[in-house]
């Protein structure tokens, strides 16, 4: 699952980065409004983390210019402004959830999950492809009865085929989705990442769930 943070608290920044991550989620930050309106309108993500008080475009602007553009990725408002009508406003004009600051990491995440679970995001918790499984609330993964343990980035990639099960998703779809904006596109990251998960979920035969698509990309499927 990939976020957007727009915020320009450093500190704020590194703290939901530090805490997210370690949830299993990708990220995207922008450190400021026009950046923001702009990488929520050129890339495809699962939530946008908006703060109001921002250089260039505030958090009022950006989330009217998304809107207006069509933009329904969901929208969690973070804000130091406690005021009820502040809250109407952004409410009104999409956002999905909004939280003040200081908030706890606690009710950061189960907020952030909350809004994954409404129909326009996660719509169950688990994914099986043949005797594979994955369950992403405990992040845990089983072939058989066997217990997989994964990396992060491991299990995100896993995460993301699975849910695209049938799916040939190309180099460029799996770096947007798992890796951020700053990874090398001409790296191997993505090869080598495939070739340690196929590794341990032992799928190494002939008759393999993860499948290269030569000159397209990988899927997973039950052949």
């Amino acid at each position: 699952m990939k976020i957007l943070i727009i915020e320009d608290e450093e500190k704020i920044v590194q703290f939901l980065k530090q805490s997210l991550e370690a949830e299993y989620f990708t990220l995207d930050i922008a450190h400021d409004g026009d950046d923001g309106a702009h990488y929520a309108q050129i890339n495809e993500y699962d939530l946008i983390i908006l703060d109001i008080l921002l250089p260039g475009k505030d958090g009022v602007q950006v989330l009217r210019e998304i809107r207006a553009a069509n933009i329904m990725t969901p929208v969690l408002v973070l804000s130091v402004k406690t005021e009820t009508a502040q809250k109407i406003e952004m409410l009104n004009l999409g956002a999905d959830d909004y939280l003040t600051k200081p908030f706890t990491l606690g009710e950061l995440v189960a907020r952030v999950r909350a809004i994954l679970r409404r129909p326009h995001g996660i719509q169950g918790q688990t994914f099986t492809v043949g005797d594979l499984m994955i369950e992403t609330k405990g992040c845990t993964v089983k072939r058989g009865d066997r217990d997989i343990y994964l990396t992060r980035k491991e299990f995100m990639l896993l995460q993301y085929l699975m849910q695209n099960q049938g799916a040939v998703l190309s180099r460029g779809m799996i770096l947007e989705h798992v890796w951020d904006m700053n990874t090398d596109i001409f790296s191997n990251t993505i090869e080598s990442h495939m070739l340690s998960l196929r590794k341990k979920i032992g799928d190494t035969g002939k008759q393999r769930l993860i499948q290269t698509v030569p000159g397209r990309g990988y899927k997973i499927s039950v052949s």
